[in-house]
């Protein structure tokens, strides 16, 4: 069976993007493959964090994997702090790494662009991210558009280390789906939905009500042709309502152009609205029950001690290879 290997991080609110491009496809893929999905909690604080919130954020995000479905007898799941072995790993790629291939990461160029100052994690974290892969000899991760680039750099890293001191790595490859990787911003639909973004219209998170997701539908972008069809170019709003309602409804685009022939965007936003409620509710009932019980600490509990196991056979098969510590008679 291969594995996977995948990380969110704590950062605040999941939004519905995040939902479809990643964790939607989580659950689906837990029943054939080998799955270890990690709370990021180390890549969080390459930007200030408050210590209480990131806190409270890592615990949220715990129970958001559980309650879309992921199910912690046929995956792992665990909290990114609490495996040492990550931040071991990552020094030592660390070591290996080029400042220049680091330097040339696009989001490490739109997250310092204008600053005066950046932290030195933000430039690094790329060795981190791929320590986070390859410590459970992960073949597949499940990837939006915009983490390609990493995962190169993660196979870049992986095989300059094979070549130097012995073939210790399996070399992983991205899955990017092909629908619903990027969900846009329904203000703005040439843009991906972002939590980050300061108009709380353009994104829908998992925990907003019926009432604030029916008014965020409403209010989105489409476009004056009136003709419910799908064309990412000249109709992005509307092609990106398809793609959230079709995804949601396992329905096709063309089953859906094909019922919506001849009907106004206001029937067509009522429906995409009342689909995202049906797939929310059941989540966030199950998300608040997980976050008030002792189930959850229990599960990371579990995920934390297989995690350390499995990667900790890999880190001091690095450090074996590489020389560092003494020799084991």
């Amino acid at each position: 069976m291969k594995t996977i290997f995948s990380g969110i991080q704590p950062s605040g609110v999941i939004t519905l993007g995040n939902y479809i491009g990643a964790m939607k496809q989580f659950v689906e893929l837990q029943h054939d493959y080998n799955c270890y999905f990690c709370i990021a909690d180390q890549h969080a604080i390459t930007v200030p964090q408050d210590r209480l919130v990131l806190r409270k954020n890592i615990r949220s995000l715990a129970a958001f994997y559980l309650a879309v479905g992921i199910d912690p007898n046929k995956s792992t799941l665990f909290i990114q702090s609490e495996v040492p072995a990550h931040a071991q790993a990552g020094w030592i790629l660390q070591c290996i790494a080029y400042i220049g291939e680091l330097e040339r990461m696009t989001q490490f160029k739109d997250k310092s662009a204008g600053k005066e100052a950046v932290s030195a994690g933000l430039l690094t974290y790329p060795p981190l991210m791929a320590a986070d892969i390859l410590l459970y000899s992960t073949d597949i991760v499940p990837v939006g558009e915009d983490q390609k680039q990493h995962i190169e750099l993660t196979r870049d890293l992986a095989e300059r280390f094979n070549k130097r001191y012995g073939e210790i790595f399996t070399i992983p490859e991205a899955r990017i789906p092909k629908i619903g990787a990027r969900i846009m911003s329904l203000t703005d639909p040439t843009k991906k939905m972002s939590k980050s973004d300061p108009n709380q219209k353009s994104y829908i998170t998992l925990l907003d009500d019926a009432k604030t997701i029916e008014k965020k539908v409403k209010s989105a972008v489409t476009d004056s042709e009136g003709t419910i069809r799908y064309d990412k170019e000249k109709k992005p709003g509307v092609s990106n309502l398809l793609t959230i309602y079709s995804i949601l409804a396992n329905e096709s685009i063309e089953q859906l152009e094909e019922r919506y022939a001849g009907k106004g965007y206001g029937e067509f936003k009522a429906d995409v609205a009342q689909v995202i409620i049906d797939t929310l509710t059941p989540i966030q009932e199950k998300y608040y029950e997980l976050m008030e019980s002792s189930e959850l600490d229990d599960i990371l509990d579990e995920g934390a001690e297989k995690a350390n196991r499995v990667a900790s056979k890999m880190l001091k098969k690095m450090e074996n290879a590489i020389g560092l510590g003494r020799k084991k008679r």
